[in-house]
């Protein structure tokens, strides 16, 4: 489709394991040591089915924000806050020479606020009515973390929350790049955050069996497309970016890291959680996304999979790979970051466009890690870049997310070229 074209100026980072910015996430992304999974720190979890997770390290919240200020910050708006200031740092925004009133926000969360939700609610009961923090409704909010990116730049324009599981990262990036393609923005930061590593977060995916039971090495755990694959490893974080429309980047000397060029939205229309057989749903995503960036098939180098490390899902994504590309699936590759930093629910399809955009400027495609055994008998047969980073030149590359309640998204990123 026609409209402005959109670059990525700027790129943030909060993800699991210590990977606290850009440059260190995508040096472990590409480390290959395997899943940045350990028992749970946060709470006690062994009476749980799953007792490990991915979890944020070395993350200091007084490094970060006041003692008066995280008195009204979840975390899962802590981690905006901060991927945000990085992409923003990165994009040399420094409010000189935009419209404010033209630059907006789209960050999203599966879950947001349930941290706070768990804690004052055991403070109701302990406590009573009265002893609620009058900060619970702006702590727990989902919308929050967009709201409190765009107060801290003073950002005035299209502003409001993605939430649609995990493919809230994909939707809000994409319905940020319309926003700029279509004249409603110039500037827009976008991504997704969550902090759901909670007893209730936690305990509500443990109940439905959703979480993989390798306890006893935590990982090796994360195992997409490999016969091994039991269920996904539960992660935190957030990823940023920063949009604008290409003239605004030039006139401001901003660098440009990439374009966006397509974006696919659908729906199974099927089932709360399990998507539709084949992944016919992704597919669409897929193909709308292609005809959006006008491009073919063939022109794709490269796909960061959804790729949870479930029995299911993997091979309905593979499936729907094959469906778009042919012939062609066989010679691009695909892999999966979430066996390196778990599945960051909300926070991880913004998480792995970052991943995207790095390959494409680093020639560096990262692995999928655990990739031992491919389950071959599900049709799990393509290049997944196993155990080992590919170098390959990434011109096309395609970022997959599925979500609870049948949502699909697919976003294409690409080179920049004049």
């Amino acid at each position: 489709m026609d409209g402005r074209r959109v670059v990525v100026t700027g790129l943030g980072v909060l993800a699991p394991g210590g990977a606290n910015d850009v440059a260190t996430f995508w040096r472990m992304a590409l480390a290959s040591t395997g899943t940045l999974a350990g028992p749970i720190t946060a709470f006690d979890a062994s009476q749980f089915s799953t007792t490990f997770a991915c979890e944020v390290k070395g993350y200091d919240p007084e490094a970060h924000f006041s003692r008066k200020d995280l008195r009204s910050k979840d975390k899962f708006v802590q981690y905006a806050q901060v991927a945000a200031r990085e992409a923003v740092t990165q994009a040399r925004l420094n409010g000189e020479g935009i419209d404010r009133d033209r630059c907006g926000v789209i960050f999203g969360s599966g879950i947001g606020g349930i941290g706070t939700l768990e804690e004052q609610h055991k403070r109701f009961l302990e406590k009573g009515p009265g002893r609620i923090s009058p900060f619970l409704c702006a702590m727990m909010l989902s919308n929050l973390a967009a709201g409190e990116i765009a107060i801290e730049h003073g950002l005035r324009g299209v502003n409001k929350s993605q939430c649609t599981a995990c493919a809230t990262g994909n939707h809000a990036i994409g319905d940020a790049f319309d926003c700029i393609r279509w004249g409603k923005a110039d500037l827009m930061i976008a991504g997704g955050s969550e902090a759901a590593l909670t007893p209730m977060g936690f305990g509500g995916f443990c109940s439905i069996h959703a979480l993989s039971k390798q306890n006893a090495d935590p990982t090796r755990a994360s195992c997409p497309f490999d016969v091994r694959h039991d269920g996904f490893v539960m992660g935190e974080g957030a990823g940023a970016v920063v949009l604008e429309a290409l003239d605004h980047a030039r006139q401001r000397g901003a660098t440009i890291l990439a374009e966006i060029v397509g974006y696919g939205a659908t729906d199974d229309a099927y089932h709360i959680t399990a998507p539709v057989e084949g992944g016919a749903g992704l597919a669409r995503a897929m193909q709308l996304a292609l005809a959006d960036a006008n491009l073919q098939p063939a022109d794709i180098d490269y796909i960061n999979a959804h790729g949870t490390s479930t029995p299911v899902g993997d091979p309905l994504e593979v499936a729907a790979i094959k469906t778009v590309c042919g012939d062609h699936a066989r010679q691009l590759v695909v892999s999966s970051t979430k066996s390196t930093f778990g599945h960051l629910l909300g926070a991880t399809a913004a998480v792995e466009l970052v991943a995207c955009v790095k390959a494409i400027g680093t020639g560096i495609i990262p692995p999928t890690v655990n990739l031992d055994q491919p389950d071959l008998a599900k049709g799990c047969d393509l290049n997944f870049a196993p155990l080992r980073p590919v170098e390959k030149p990434v011109r096309v590359a395609m970022n997959n997310s599925l979500g609870f309640g049948g949502h699909n998204a697919s976003l294409i990123v690409k080179q920049f070229a004049d």
